[in-house]
């Protein structure tokens, strides 16, 4: 990740309801949420939601796909990861030995939600 990707990613997370729909899609999963579920969840308007997914979307946070006729958001583990290394890429003067990445399949395979 280069500084122009980490300002964007951390730009869209700097708003109190994005931060709290990003964090509900992290707990997720990989199957993520129906943007309905989404907006019920947090609740947020759907016209205010839409706004907040595509800023995330727009800042390779998130992504989205359709199912049948409900569009269905998750988080981009790979883009937070990225992100988290980029901010501990020196950590303590050690260089490279930032914190470890989440391997959400991995975590959900053995069950350990």
């Amino acid at each position: 990740m280069n500084q122009k990707h980490a300002i964007a990613a951390l730009a869209a997370l700097a708003q109190e309801t994005r931060l709290e729909l990003f964090r509900l899609l992290v707990t997720c999963g990989p199957e993520g949420l129906a943007a309905g579920v989404i907006a019920e969840r947090l609740g947020v308007q759907p016209s205010s939601l839409s706004f907040h997914l595509a800023q995330l979307t727009h800042a390779g946070l998130i992504t989205q796909r359709r199912l049948s006729r409900q569009l269905i958001y998750s988080a981009e583990y790979g883009a937070m990861n990225d992100l988290l290394a980029y901010l501990t890429e020196n950590c303590c003067g050690r260089g490279g030995a930032g914190v470890s990445a989440c391997d959400a399949a991995a975590i959900l395979a053995t069950g350990d939600r």
